[in-house]
């Protein structure tokens, strides 16, 4: 309906192109502006890093739980060193999904998200679709796809060009998973649950998603967000970072800090799901991608996250009459469905789901 064609946004890369100033959809409200949100020139401390190797070792490997256990509580965040995925294979991934985006028009689009001209999905290639008129807009592109449950793979989406496009992806989410549950039986371990606790949450219908963002540069980066201030759903991402380009800042505090650039190191955050079962003890941090004006960047972000018929629930074996439970249960489809709508208002569905006069 043109009517309605503000919903389907213009693709930011070709936007670029094309204009001096960001269009006033992408303009941030003067008080968001990112110059406004100063970013604190010292971070309090250095973003923690874990020694995977370290952390799985007979020997040694209380240290790093410990450091493990603090990180999730004060950050919700921290990098992975000696993760064991080759660094070649990184490179490869990067520039595969660089050659992607560089391609003309016509081949990307072949993996687009527009579905009969007038509706977006999330996966396939393009930009999230706007649900308000007012809504402010990101600057970026993305390549969403579902890698898991390998039965649920649109292969239709996914691109033939690079031609190792598909091999690579599918090893790195191999090695994905792998760190996914080495991290998950650290976590249980440091709250005292079995150390498949979290794992056991998984079933062969969590979904995995794999989102390749890319940000062009922007003549006016003072006034856009790559990406808006938000926390992730989902159990936990593990985001591989541009190794020459910065862009993501962490909300701590009330303060935001860069996370440097950090070539082959990950960079592994909580989402909300793993905040509400550990009932609030680890974080869902809030993010954001901030533009540059010069240089493009790109991400990938692999997304974990449970059954849509997953009842989300704080752990029993966490809760006492000291420290009730914080958090409502409700199943992963509902939070899916209240969480892209608080995201879109730049708001958090997590605060709705707090049961009040509780102190988290």
């Amino acid at each position: 309906m043109a009517e309605e064609s503000w919903r389907i946004p213009m693709l930011v890369q070709e936007l670029a192109t094309k204009v001096q100033q960001p269009p006033s959809r992408y303009v941030q409200p003067e008080q968001y502006h990112p110059i406004s949100l100063r970013v604190s020139a010292e971070t309090p401390e250095r973003i923690p890093v874990i020694d995977l190797s370290r952390l799985l070792a007979a020997d040694g490997g209380a240290d790093e739980a410990i450091k493990l256990r603090l990180a999730l509580q004060s950050w919700g965040l921290f990098l992975v060193d000696n993760h064991e995925i080759e660094t070649s294979l990184m490179d490869d991934l990067i520039n595969a999904s660089r050659e992607f985006f560089r391609q003309p028009l016509d081949e990307k689009q072949k993996c687009s998200n527009v579905i009969g001209g007038k509706n977006l999905q999330v996966e396939g290639y393009g930009n999230d679709q706007a649900r308000f008129e007012d809504q402010t807009l990101d600057w970026s592109d993305r390549l969403h796809l579902k890698v898991e449950p390998e039965d649920e793979r649109n292969l239709d989406l996914w691109p033939k060009h690079p031609k190792s496009f598909r091999a690579i992806l599918q090893e790195y989410r191999m090695n994905c998973k792998r760190i996914k549950d080495c991290i998950l039986r650290a976590m249980a371990k440091t709250l005292g649950l079995n150390e498949d606790y979290f794992i056991s949450q998984f079933s062969v219908k969590a979904p995995t998603f794999a989102r390749f963002n890319y940000y062009p540069p922007c003549p006016r980066p003072d006034l856009v967000f790559g990406f808006k201030p938000h926390s992730d759903a989902g159990v936990l991402t593990i985001l591989l970072m541009d190794k020459d380009v910065g862009g993501l800042q962490i909300l701590r505090d009330g303060k935001w800090y860069d996370v440097p650039t950090n070539p082959h190191r990950l960079l592994i955050n909580l989402g909300d799901y793993t905040e509400i079962m550990s009932n609030g003890i680890f974080k869902s941090p809030v993010h954001r991608a901030v533009a540059n004006a010069e240089k493009e960047r790109i991400s990938l972000a692999m997304f974990h996250g449970l059954d849509p018929e997953k009842e989300i629930q704080p752990t029993a074996d966490l809760l006492n009459e000291e420290q009730p439970a914080r958090y409502r249960k409700l199943k992963a489809k509902e939070y899916l469905a209240g969480f892209y709508e608080h995201f879109c208002r730049g708001t958090r569905f997590i605060d709705s789901v707090k049961i009040l006069n509780m102190d988290v």
